[in-house]
């Protein structure tokens, strides 16, 4: 790394990486929805009532499941929502009623679902309960922006002509390169007790090396940038002293210009640290082949 510039090549890092279904994953709305479209269409007939406690009580002695899409109403994915009020705390189970009805005739108004569903300006819950799983599922791009890296990066190593599950491996814990290929990882593994997995390891045909590889891109600053760069300095330094392997970390994105001091520690260290401008340049094919 001694022959690049860290500041030249942090310039070459993009801000955007999102391909077309980072911002929403409609699928994953449709069928969150589906899962509860006969209980959202049972809750629909509290609209807009008057008496609105009496008629849920009848509905839940009628139809117990109903309570199923309360949860959703909450934009809330779990089955069990907890409520602490001074010195009670309630566990409202909404799969399976653990409390009396009356309880949750409370929790229903106490969240201010009762005043929702006698809203005359809400629509068709079916309707709504899409809208928020479509808001709820905004919150996993965090998530699709490390599966997008991981996706660009297999697209660099499939284009430089490496075969999964022959010639590259997604998702490989330490101990199965040890068990495949014969080597002692004992200095990477803290002597086995590390349960490590590396996004990709590639083994070109032929060749007596093995290149254990991350992937990551931050859009955004903090904490955890830092803790990735000081890990990954360490499993470099460690690897180092480990004849035919080489740890390979590919990052990028808008969130290490505002952690650039332990990202330029790591990039004086570690050999093989590259980016997108990187991969486009054809570094695999150079490294790895």
């Amino acid at each position: 790394m001694t022959n690049r510039n860290f500041e030249e090549w942090l310039k070459s890092f993009t801000d955007n990486i999102n391909s077309w279904n980072y911002y929403v994953n409609y699928d994953t709305a449709y069928k969150n929805t589906a899962k509860v479209k006969r209980q959202l269409a049972l809750l629909n007939t509290l609209k807009g009532v008057e008496n609105i406690e009496d008629e849920f009580r009848d509905l839940v002695r009628e139809y117990p499941e109903c309570i199923k899409a309360i949860p959703l109403l909450l934009a809330v994915r779990e089955d069990t929502i907890a409520i602490t009020e001074n010195d009670r705390r309630l566990d409202f189970n909404f799969k399976n009623m653990n409390y009396d009805v009356e309880l949750y005739v409370e929790f229903m108004q106490k969240t201010g679902i009762f005043e929702l569903l006698q809203s005359h300006v809400l629509g068709d819950l079916l309707d709504v309960g899409l809208g928020i799983n479509i808001g709820l599922d905004s919150n996993a791009r965090k998530n699709r922006g490390g599966d997008q890296m991981e996706d660009l990066v297999e697209f660099f190593i499939n284009d430089a002509g490496f075969k999964k599950d022959i010639t590259y491996f997604k998702e490989m814990y330490l101990h199965d390169v040890e068990k495949k290929w014969g080597y002692d990882l004992s200095a990477i593994s803290a002597d086995g007790i590390s349960k490590k997995r590396f996004d990709f390891v590639v083994k070109p045909e032929g060749s007596r090396d093995v290149y254990i590889c991350e992937c990551n891109c931050y859009s955004s600053g903090g904490s955890k940038l830092n803790e990735t760069a000081r890990s990954f300095k360490t499993i470099s330094l460690e690897a180092d002293g480990i004849e035919h392997v080489h740890f390979v970390w590919f990052t990028d994105g808008a969130g290490w210009q505002k952690a650039k001091g332990n990202l330029n520690e790591t990039f004086l260290i570690q050999k093989d640290l590259y980016n997108i401008a990187d991969l486009k340049n054809g570094i695999i094919k150079k490294k790895f082949i």
